[in-house]
């Protein structure tokens, strides 16, 4: 059984869509998940040292925006959702990424990834933000299929 609601709510969802039965259903997006992963690896793993994008420090700020997208949503990961933060919180996480805590924050807001108000509050977005098609050729399948559940975990 899945362990993810969510999950689970993708394969009834494709499975109306495309008129699968739920273990196709359930294949064919475990099968993209793994390629969204593979390719969303493969974009971060040069930024970082010792290809440690978990915790690790990046070696610089991607120029090319779909590899600064992928780069940005690791250092997401580091943040909770439901969660807020003073600026001083935020450039705490960001900084043992990168020194540039102020550009990595502006882009985290102007992706919509983070929210904040304008007293200094930040805080994970609580809805995936609906991209133009220019956003979604930047950002890449993963998006779609991390940050629903990432966002979900915090609500739990």
């Amino acid at each position: 059984m899945t362990a993810h609601s969510d999950f689970k709510k993708l394969v009834r969802a494709r499975m109306d869509r495309t008129g699968e039965n739920y273990t196709t259903a359930r294949a064919a997006l475990e099968l993209d998940r793994d390629a969204a992963r593979a390719q969303h690896e493969r974009l971060v793993r040069s930024h970082f040292e010792d290809g440690r994008f978990e915790d690790g420090r990046l070696l610089r700020i991607p120029a090319r925006r779909r590899a600064r997208f992928a780069v940005l949503l690791e250092l997401l990961s580091r943040f909770t959702p439901g969660r807020t933060y003073t600026e001083t919180q935020v450039n705490g996480i960001l900084r043992p990424a990168h020194d540039d805590v102020a550009y990595l924050r502006r882009e985290l807001v102007d992706y919509r990834l983070l929210e904040r108000d304008g007293l200094g509050t930040y805080w994970v977005t609580t809805t995936p933000p609906v991209r133009d098609a220019n956003e979604a050729q930047e950002s890449g399948d993963w998006e779609k299929i991390w940050l629903p559940e990432f966002l979900g975990a915090g609500a739990a």
